[in-house]
């Protein structure tokens, strides 16, 4: 798994590409935990990633608890028809802003 973190101003983005599963999830969780202070906003740009487990998804829901807490918002976008298909069946995408 890639991460690519940008800053600009209020907005903290991470374009994931790859695999987030068991392995991988604990590294974008440290990625998150250390960006979020000051960020209004958190984009996730999954136009890359391949494949997203369990752990991965617990991921998400800790950053938009994280997100929710200090008052930002936080958003998925560029999902393949597979992640989205999870996101669905899981019901993040009630949960979650997936654009």
């Amino acid at each position: 798994m890639t991460i690519n973190k940008t800053q600009d101003q209020n907005t903290l983005t991470l374009q994931v590409e790859g695999r987030l599963d068991t392995v991988t999830a604990p590294e974008l969780e440290a990625e998150i935990k250390g960006g979020l202070d000051g960020a209004e906003r958190l984009v996730f740009d999954f136009g890359r990633l391949e494949y997203i487990s369990s752990a991965g998804l617990r991921v998400l829901l800790t950053a938009q608890k994280a997100m929710n807490k200090q008052g930002g918002e936080m958003t998925v976008t560029g999902c393949s028809e597979d992640i989205l298909d999870i996101l669905e069946i899981t019901g993040f995408s009630q949960i979650l802003t997936v654009e």
